[in-house]
């Protein structure tokens, strides 16, 4: 599997890097929402609130209906998946026990340590 970011995953991490975007994200996980309802959430018009909504649905995270006059927003979870798959990649790398390291160099610092016989 390739490590390269796809143009999908750049969408979806341009779409994350921003911290209201992500509150967006977080409040759909409650449940589908009409726009003005996230709108209503923040301290921006619905024009800036609406242009978070475009990336996201850009990037795949949420989708949007009409329905009658009222437009909603729907979290698509599946959107994150290859993302998810991406930064699961880097797990094969664990964090170093350190413990473990620290007694490696001792045991082998340990012979060159210890008190050399004096020669007569």
């Amino acid at each position: 599997m390739s490590t390269q970011p796809s143009s999908d995953l750049d969408a979806i991490f341009a779409a994350l890097a921003d911290p209201t975007r992500r509150e967006i994200l977080h409040m759909l996980l409650e449940d589908d929402m009409a726009v003005s309802d996230v709108a209503s959430a923040f301290d921006i018009s619905l024009a800036g609130v609406s242009k978070h909504l475009a990336i996201l649905s850009q990037a795949g995270l949420i989708s949007q209906e009409k329905h009658g006059r009222v437009k909603w927003c729907k979290l698509e979870p599946s959107a994150m998946s290859e993302a998810i798959i991406w930064i699961q990649s880097f797990g094969q790398f664990r964090a170093m026990d350190l413990d473990a390291f620290e007694r490696f160099v001792e045991s082998e610092l340990a012979p060159l340590a210890a008190p050399q016989p004096e020669a007569d």
